[in-house]
């Protein structure tokens, strides 16, 4: 009995240890996963204080390009998840860069002007969902303190745009530019320093920005207000290089309004990006014509997909199509075809048929009895 009790005894022990094994790896977890700086998509990096967590689930952008006058600007508006009180955003631009508050209704008309059309087709044999299969048809349908940049980094530029605090920052040392955001309280991993080296080398500027919501105590969720960064650049360009810095796959979604079609130049390590909708818009109205001008303009609506962040090796440069060919996405609807109020034609059909087999059959056999009666019988 007593070697009966200290098995027991053991097997107690090492389940005990595997359950206190396993409490400390999800709290080793749990802690990592609240004290580790966030990075998010966006042009740049997101980052925040080491104990709150955001992360960006959509990334959309308007580019207008204006080749006449060599002006690009990018109207971006991020969707992001967490729990941060405030965050931080950096976004690298080839020249001096002005920002403004962007109109939140531009995106819902860009939404609009690009929607996919809806079309329907008819089929003629029934579908699972259709009669007699299924009994029906189902459709479902705080301001950064300080104004000096320290070595390295120079401050030429602050504005508060709502709920952001913008500082626009020159940087001739990557490890100063990250020094200066530390200063300002928040704590960046050491990769975004040598991920900022290659705009660093091309003489780059940046913008910072500081996201805190009006109240108190609120959290940065959801779509964010969008924010119009304008430069000037020989070309247009869609900085998309410290998107590396992302811990999980990113989308983006990407209107870009020209004289003609444009497209980006590669994947830059992504998925293949998907034209949705390429078309001229003859008259911008409200917001879109706030920001092209009058006249018409060519609208392409991009999407595309990073399935792995750390594959991201550049920005998107953007370039003319080989033709002005429009596009819309089709999106079909299969309708089972009827006629008069909803009476499938399979069924009048195959009524009709049934009852032409049918008054061809007693057709045949009144035949049949009248030539019996017609006809003698023979003796034999």
């Amino acid at each position: 009995m007593r070697g009966t009790h200290r098995t027991h005894g053991h097997h107690g022990t090492r389940r005990a240890r595997r359950l206190l094994a396993l409490f400390v790896a999800l709290l080793a977890l749990q802690l990592g996963s609240l004290v580790a700086p966030a990075y998010a998509c966006g042009c740049g990096a997101m980052v925040t204080d080491g104990m709150a967590r955001i992360g960006v689930d959509r990334e959309t952008s308007a580019v207008h390009w204006d080749a006449r006058t060599g002006t690009e600007q990018i109207v971006m508006r991020l969707t992001v998840h967490g729990d941060a009180e405030e965050a931080a955003w950096i976004m690298p631009v080839p020249r001096r860069a002005d920002v403004t508050l962007g109109d939140p209704e531009l995106f819902r008309q860009l939404d609009r002007l690009t929607a996919p059309e809806r079309r329907t087709r008819h089929y003629f044999w029934p579908r699972g969902r259709d009669w007699p299969f299924s009994a029906g048809d189902a459709d479902g349908a705080g301001a950064m303190p300080g104004t000096d940049g320290g070595p390295g980094v120079g401050v030429v530029g602050r504005e508060r745009l709502g709920p952001f605090d913008v500082a626009r920052l020159t940087a001739t040392d990557p490890d100063a530019l990250g020094d200066w955001l530390r200063r300002n309280g928040f704590r960046l991993s050491d990769r975004l320093a040598t991920e900022l080296r290659p705009y660093v080398d091309r003489k780059w500027e940046y913008v910072a920005v500081r996201l805190a919501p009006e109240k108190t105590g609120e959290r940065l969720y959801g779509a964010l207000d969008p924010l119009a960064i304008t430069f000037r650049n020989d070309t247009p360009v869609y900085p998309m290089r410290l998107s590396r810095l992302a811990k999980t796959p990113q989308s983006l979604g990407l209107f870009v309004l020209a004289d003609h079609r444009m497209e980006p130049e590669g994947s830059i390590g992504g998925d293949r990006p998907e034209v949705r909708f390429a078309g001229a818009v003859d008259e911008p109205e409200g917001a879109l014509a706030r920001l092209t001008g009058p006249g018409p303009v060519y609208l392409t609506a991009l999407d595309q997909s990073f399935p792995e962040p750390a594959r991201i090796d550049g920005d998107h440069e953007l370039v003319r199509a080989a033709a002005d060919t429009p596009y819309r996405e089709v999106i079909w609807k299969d309708r089972l075809w009827t006629v008069g109020g909803g009476v499938p034609v399979w069924l009048l059909t195959v009524g009709g048929a049934l009852l032409l087999l049918t008054a061809g059959g007693f057709a045949t056999a009144r035949a049949r009895r009248t030539r019996a009666r017609r006809t003698p019988l023979r003796r034999v």
